[in-house]
């Protein structure tokens, strides 16, 4: 039992780990430290949006609109948290 909560943990860790490169490479992306003609970057941000949109969707089609302003990482990264929470709770 204790293996899959390891697991599930990893999971969880990874997750935040690729949110976190997303939200680093969104914001140097928009302070024009790095640029979408950079074929690298693009790759990246393409494959990090596809990856993450559909976790992203639901979560902005319940929060209000707020212009440039896109809180759906904040509301993700909040359930992740509590995920871990649960899993160590029901694990350990």
């Amino acid at each position: 039992m204790q293996a899959i909560g390891e697991i599930l943990i990893f999971l969880l860790d990874l997750a935040w780990w690729i949110l976190i490169v997303h939200i680093i490479i969104g914001w140097l992306v928009a302070f024009n430290v790095l640029t979408m003609q950079q074929p690298i970057v693009a790759q990246i941000q393409s494959g990090l949006n596809r990856l993450l949109d559909p976790v992203y969707d639901p979560v902005r089609r319940i929060l209000p609109q707020t212009g440039p302003v896109d809180f759906s990482p904040i509301i993700v990264f909040i359930g992740i948290h509590i995920a871990g929470i649960l899993v160590r709770n029901v694990f350990f």
